[in-house]
């Protein structure tokens, strides 16, 4: 669960063609992996099928790779965070959020996101990039946590709970991807992020 940029719910024109072209891009890209492999899909067919220049391409995506690390997952967790009572607990209120809009996006988005988990999963290069986007995760649930508790984001005691929800994440979507997805993400959530408050029974 990564991400560079976020979506917002006023945009104008300009700002839609723009998240319009970005959608139309990363759609094709992944139209083109599952047709032919990722290793076998290039730059320049991605940017053909999307009907954009290579360059055009660039400006929205620094690499091939950057295709499949780049979502908005982790911006629309902080907003549903944000919007949570600041006293509701911090699973609790994560469950809650993917009973909203965060829950909706990730079953709309369900086979673009099964592939490139597995891309994620399999591919060298974005296993070692994967690493820094992970930690990168940890700090925005981090920051969220110390804002709803009014501690600082360095507390180690905030670091472990942020890394802890992102280590169930991590695994949850491993399994649904090895499971080839089809159990219901959301509700593979619901049942082993509990885990982290009322513990493991061995």
């Amino acid at each position: 669960m990564t991400t560079h940029e976020a979506t917002g719910g006023h945009l104008g024109l300009r700002e839609r063609k723009k998240q319009q072209t970005r959608e139309r891009i990363r759609r094709e890209a992944y139209r083109l992996f599952a047709e032919q492999g990722y290793e076998a899909t290039t730059v320049d067919q991605i940017a053909e099928a999307a009907e954009v220049s290579p360059s055009t391409f660039f400006r929205y995506f620094p690499s091939k790779e950057d295709v499949v690390l780049q979502d908005e997952y982790d911006p629309a967790l902080a907003d549903a965070l944000r919007a949570r009572p600041a006293n509701e607990p911090i699973v609790e209120a994560v469950l809650n959020a993917l009973k909203g809009p965060l829950g909706q996006m990730l079953q709309k988005d369900r086979d673009e996101l099964l592939l490139r988990t597995r891309i994620s999963f399999t591919d060298p290069a974005i296993r070692a990039r994967s690493v820094a986007d992970q930690e990168r995760s940890e700090q925005v649930i981090a920051e969220i946590i110390a804002e709803r508790a009014e501690r600082q984001a360095t507390d180690l005691e905030v670091r472990c709970a942020a890394a802890a929800i992102i280590a169930v994440f991590t695994t949850v979507v491993r399994y649904w991807v090895e499971g080839g997805g089809e159990e219901e993400l959301a509700e593979l959530y619901e049942r082993h992020l509990p885990l982290l408050t009322t513990g493991f029974a061995f």
